[in-house]
């Protein structure tokens, strides 16, 4: 499998792609990373040094990919945190492109926005640009609960709800949607799960709650079920081994009281997922 990926990168901790790149080789697959920015650290340092790549210079980089022959192999085209509104229309670009080269190819995107405990914080301009043009060219999408709310107007709490909500993303383009956090007042105190909605059905998941912030664990979220669901079309079963993989990931980061993800620590989690946690059929 080959994936390109086009995300930020950072030389300290991981997040973007400096997240995603290493458990996806972990597991077989082959990435082409493109950078978007290319910091010192993620923002939530609150001080930062490097370059965000201009548009230009990200699509550069593309058409030279393209000049060596490589997108009728290209599986996946897979994007995360939009810091301008430039990069959108090169990856949606980018996706014409590649699905021209292979009709079978997908995109998954990571529709990046904010979260429930902070709102959005992407520029203003950027959830409308996701929800207008970038989420009706994907495939498939990784929103948080909060996120899914923004992308189609509703509020999602329940389960009911959030299948609901899930419909109506799926309603705008993509045919499969996976919802990274779902937090339903029903389910257990300390417990957090994620929900995966396809054509075929829906499945939900529940883990222990790791009280923690974790920068960078969506963008792995979002590159291991891509990965495993476009490997076997099992979404059940890409929901159990993501699950496993960056549960042991943020167990393994909590326990070393490190603020940035033990990334390489835990690549055993990825390439032998423990698939400790049953996932349930609720649709």
């Amino acid at each position: 499998m080959k994936i390109l990926s086009i995300q930020s990168a950072v030389a300290y901790g991981h997040v973007g792609n400096s997240a995603a790149v290493f458990p996806l080789q972990r597991i077989g697959v082959e990435v082409l990373p493109v950078y978007t920015v290319n910091f010192s650290n993620h923002t939530g340092y609150g001080a930062w040094r490097g370059p965000l790549i201009s548009p230009d210079d990200v699509r550069d980089v593309i058409t030279g990919i393209e000049e060596r022959g490589a997108f009728p192999q290209i599986d996946v085209v897979l994007s995360g945190y939009q810091g301008g509104e430039g990069i959108a229309d090169v990856i949606l670009d980018a996706v014409a492109r590649v699905k021209r080269a292979n009709p079978d190819a997908v995109y998954a995107c990571d529709p990046v926005m904010g979260n429930a405990a902070s709102g959005c914080f992407v520029a203003p301009a950027i959830p409308v640009l996701l929800r207008e043009r970038v989420v009706p060219a994907a495939d498939i999408i990784t929103p948080n609960q909060f996120e899914l709310g923004f992308l189609t107007g509703t509020e999602p709490t329940d389960l009911e709800s959030t299948l609901a909500s899930a419909d109506a993303a799926r309603a705008m383009g993509p045919s499969t949607v996976l919802v990274t956090s779902v937090a339903r007042p029903e389910r257990p105190d300390g417990t957090i799960e994620m929900l995966a909605v396809t054509d075929d059905g829906a499945w939900i998941v529940q883990t222990p709650h790791i009280p923690m912030k974790a920068n960078g664990s969506g963008d792995v979220t979002a590159a291991l079920f891509t990965a495993h669901y476009r490997r076997t079309g099992d979404a059940a079963d890409a929901l159990a081994r993501t699950t496993s993989s960056v549960y042991d990931l943020l167990e393994r980061t909590h326990a070393s009281g490190e603020r940035e993800l033990q990334l390489v620590e835990s690549q055993e989690a990825y390439a032998d997922p423990r698939l400790q946690f049953e996932v349930t059929r609720v649709r």
